[in-house]
């Protein structure tokens, strides 16, 4: 005869019946809350970030855009008539010989280009507008040291570019170009990033002349014939840059000139009417070690003085006066030592004409202190 289970032991087993299925229930629910993805963190921190980042340049472009120009350069060529002899008279008209890209820095019609877009004789300019309006511009001034230009266009107001400033820029940092590609393509919209700061680059060289650019922007978004003049934009849609040059021999390696010297340019021409630039008047090669070792010199650091085929220190220039001699090293102005990081240039571009600046010079074996008196740069001695 069996015996029933008792009545403890019953209500046992239902109380534990329930408990699994409230746990059972529970996981289901909080699987079932876990995003279905391989990453979660894909979903949750990078979308985001891209689709704001790609706002941003959006926005950015259309901000920007209207204040970029597209430059048709353009020479006369004579024209003769029907049934006329080369000594007949004919009309002129005006054909393309070159283009590059500006931008608006004022709202009355200041348009910042590349020097090497517009710096021949007997040329026309002509300011295209993102809305396609033909301007005619007038060369106001070209930069003796760098490779920066101004134009003038009458009328406005005009859309104008931010000048941002370069000295706060990183490595890494996001950037947009905006340009006159192949001289056909208006406004093209390149990305990428800042790939290295301060460097050392040639702008010009194609023209048969060469600018030194000493604290180039490298980055590596395309930079193509054309582009020359246009603007290298933040995301904040601050210019920070002019792209100037490509170096040909590597991939998407583009330089600009930081968008501080503009803002010196632009305040030059609103108080001079020109580019004002101080003059040393010398020829040099910064020295390293290497260099040094190589030419027996005793020191190896600071600006060496040496001309090369022609005059080291130029007739007539401030270092002539002031006694500077070919093969002197100038080791620091104003007590700020000179190195291959921190050039002559460099050192000489914060100045202004007429400032005094104090030279320490080595000169066999000894220092010597020399007193200059800098002089307005002369363009003459940079074509």
């Amino acid at each position: 005869m069996s015996s029933r289970p008792p009545v403890s032991w019953i209500l046992f087993q239902l109380a534990l019946c329930a408990l699994v299925a409230a746990f059972a229930t529970g996981v289901t629910l909080w699987v079932s809350s876990v995003p279905k993805t391989a990453d979660p963190r894909i979903s949750s921190l990078t979308d985001p970030l891209l689709a704001e980042e790609e706002r941003a340049t959006i926005s950015v472009v259309e901000h920007v855009s209207p204040a970029v120009v597209s430059i048709a350069v353009k020479r006369p060529r004579r024209v003769l008539g029907r049934n006329m002899s080369s000594e007949g008279s004919g009309a002129d008209t005006l054909i393309q010989v070159g283009g590059g890209t500006g931008f608006f820095v004022t709202g009355d019609g200041y348009v910042v280009t590349n020097r090497h877009v517009v710096d021949e004789e007997n040329q026309v300019f002509v300011v295209i507008t993102d809305s396609g309006r033909e301007l005619s511009a007038t060369l106001i001034a070209t930069d003796p040291i760098l490779d920066l230009a101004v134009l003038k266009v009458d009328g406005g107001p005009f859309p104008m570019v931010s000048l941002g400033d370069s000295d706060g820029l990183q490595v890494g940092q996001t950037v947009i170009a905006i340009g006159n590609t192949l001289s056909e393509y208006q406004n093209t919209v390149t990305k990428g990033v800042i790939s290295g700061l301060n460097r050392r680059v040639a702008a010009g060289m194609w023209m048969g002349r060469s600018e030194i650019i000493e604290q180039a922007i490298q980055t590596d978004a395309a930079i193509n014939p054309g582009n020359s003049g246009g603007p290298l934009i933040n995301l904040s849609g601050n210019v920070i840059g002019v792209n100037t040059a490509v170096n040909n021999e590597g991939e998407a390696i583009g330089f600009a000139i930081p968008s501080n010297d503009v803002a010196r340019v632009v305040s030059d021409i609103r108080q001079f009417g020109r580019i004002v630039r101080p003059w040393l008047g010398v020829r040099y090669i910064m020295l390293t070690p290497d260099i040094a070792s190589q030419a027996g010199l005793d020191i190896d650091h600071g600006a060496w003085i040496s001309g090369g085929e022609g005059a080291a220190v130029l007739a007539g220039s401030p270092a002539e006066q002031a006694g500077v001699k070919d093969g002197d090293i100038i080791v620091s102005i104003n007590g700020q030592a000179l190195s291959f990081a921190k050039t002559l240039s460099q050192s000489l571009a914060p100045f202004h004409p007429a400032d005094h600046v104090e030279l320490l010079v080595r000169r066999g074996g000894a220092d010597i202190a020399i007193s200059v008196v800098l002089q307005e740069a002369d363009p003459k001695y940079f074509k």
